[in-house]
């Protein structure tokens, strides 16, 4: 029998850009959660579409300095499926881009195992997506 392996939830975000390259605040924005341990990126794909509409795609393992990702701490884990990245390459626009980036909720990994070692089990675990957040946010105002 092996060991459960202990890991948080799991999730995959796709953030889109114009033009190739990847905005240098928006990379140190994610190096800055991952260095606060609050999140793991496990896995991450860079996809582009130039004007004319060919396609680019980088994985992890491969030089991503070019396009402006090479600062991330990634533990390369192979997550994204063909799937993901046919929608992803399917809805990109010419001259845009986009990083799939899958990654582990670090900070609920340690509040779980905590909670499990006191006896305790994580019940329920969903995420409210963002828009229905900030919809229930503007009806009160």
């Amino acid at each position: 029998m092996t060991e459960p392996v202990n890991i948080g939830p799991v999730e995959l975000v796709v953030l889109s850009f114009p033009g190739v390259r990847v905005d240098p605040a928006a990379v140190q924005a994610i190096q800055d959660v991952v260095d606060r341990g609050y999140v793991t990126l496990l896995d991450l794909v860079y996809i582009a579409k130039d004007a004319d509409g060919n396609i680019t795609q980088i994985d992890v393992d491969e030089d991503l300095d070019d396009i402006g990702l090479a600062i991330l701490s990634i533990e390369a884990k192979a997550l994204i499926s063909d799937e993901d990245l046919d929608v992803v390459r399917d809805s990109l626009e010419p001259n845009s881009s986009a990083a799939i980036i899958v990654y582990e909720e670090t900070w609920a990994r340690n509040v779980a195992t905590t909670v499990t070692a006191a006896g305790g089990e994580v019940a329920l675990h969903v995420q409210i997506p963002r828009d229905d957040v900030l919809a229930a946010i503007n009806a009160v105002l």
